[in-house]
């Protein structure tokens, strides 16, 4: 990536996907170039958290909703301590922020390190061909001195694809550190961060969880040597099927009983620790707006979604695994993709989304006190033995 940040709001730009599909703009954010895999998103609201998002790592992130950085960028609502977006297409950025809690604009935000965007494009028709055609590459370019189309084209078709690209250990801490409980240690959980939100271990500390943050490199030893009570599993970017080190991180978390909580990423960790696959979703889901229903209450639930690949495992049939029978727990109502697992045989549960949800909707925030009392139960259970 190429970027300066002189004059951009004037300058031209011009997004072009490897099928060879052109769309021109003007400069948003930074000046200069950029590649990364094209996927939209459908939130209203809330793009500075998924902005900050580390599961956007080397995506270009389409935003459906037309009018983009209405409250401009505040100092409290990030979810990690930088942008992760590879670029960023909106169609209609607000030219004056209108928030008590603004600090600068999002064009602003987006130049000062480094972002490079576009504005003013169609991107409903974008959106329709990402949904017909599949996410795919794209480069944003911008400048007065703009290569030729065809050189453009060869670039994006020559950068990196998601299928196969191994990112967590890309985004998560170098160093593990403590997140306090609030109001009285109830827990402790260990938390692997393979590009955990900051919003996460907040919500489990809410309940009274001391959140000791792992890095993805974390070992069995390194999780057991805080005595946790539980284990979670984050969200975090790029392909499952390269994460074999948190699948077999897990498996020994599996075969020790402890109780186990993934989101996302850790959801798709999971499955394959339980032997299923993975696979990629055409197009994805991304945004706040996701009908899922939890199948173990029927209730449907609105929620967060950021997910390019999905669990392969039979949505009727519970399954054998090495660890016991396992269901799957949520779907989506829109393609009945699998956004949850539950092992009835030990205690362990997952689900695709996120119901940390900071920007909402929090429908599923339950699941943090589901989680809860599943490590309330095993601990009883221990006394009792």
């Amino acid at each position: 990536m190429t970027t300066s940040t002189r004059g951009a709001t004037r300058v031209p730009a011009v997004l072009v996907l490897e099928d060879g599909r052109i769309f021109r703009g003007r400069a948003y954010g930074a000046v200069g170039e950029t590649f990364g895999e094209a996927v939209f998103s459908t939130g209203m609201t809330g793009y500075q958290e998924t902005l900050t998002d580390p599961s956007y790592h080397r995506q270009v992130v389409v935003m459906t909703a037309p009018h983009v950085g209405n409250t401009g960028v505040n100092d409290e609502d990030a979810e990690s301590a930088r942008i992760w977006v590879s670029g960023y297409v909106v169609r209609d950025p607000a030219r004056v922020p209108s928030s008590w809690r603004s600090r600068r604009t999002l064009d602003e935000e987006l130049a000062a390190q480094g972002v490079v965007g576009i504005s003013g494009v169609d991107t409903r028709a974008l959106t329709r061909h990402l949904r017909e055609r599949g996410a795919m590459r794209v480069g944003i370019f911008s400048g007065n001195a703009l290569p030729d189309e065809g050189t453009m084209l060869a670039e994006v078709r020559q950068a990196p694809e998601m299928t196969g690209a191994d990112l967590s250990a890309e985004v998560a801490t170098k160093e593990a550190y403590v997140v306090p409980a609030q109001g009285g240690k109830k827990f402790t959980v260990a938390a692997v961060d393979l590009g955990i939100k900051g919003m996460t271990p907040y919500r489990m500390a809410e309940r009274g969880i001391e959140v000791h943050v792992l890095p993805a490199t974390a070992t069995v030893d390194d999780v057991y040597a805080v005595n946790p009570d539980g284990v979670f599993f984050s969200n975090g970017p790029g392909d499952p099927a390269t994460a074999d080190h948190p699948v077999a991180l897990m498996r020994a978390v599996l075969e020790r009983g402890t109780p186990l909580f993934g989101i996302c990423f850790g959801n798709q960790i999971l499955g394959r620790a339980l032997g299923f696959g993975t696979y990629k979703l055409k197009y994805g889901h991304r945004g706040i707006n996701q009908p899922v229903q939890d199948r173990t209450t029927g209730k449907v639930e609105v929620t967060a979604h950021n997910h390019g690949f999905a669990v392969d495992a039979p949505l009727d049939t519970v399954s054998d695994t090495p660890f016991g029978r396992v269901e799957v727990s949520h779907v989506c109502l829109n393609d009945n993709v699998v956004e949850g697992l539950r092992l009835l045989d030990r205690p362990a549960f997952s689900v695709q989304y996120h119901p940390e949800a900071a920007a909402g909707p929090h429908d599923a925030a339950y699941l943090f006190d589901r989680f809860t009392s599943l490590m309330s139960t095993v601990l009883m259970e221990g006394q009792r033995a």
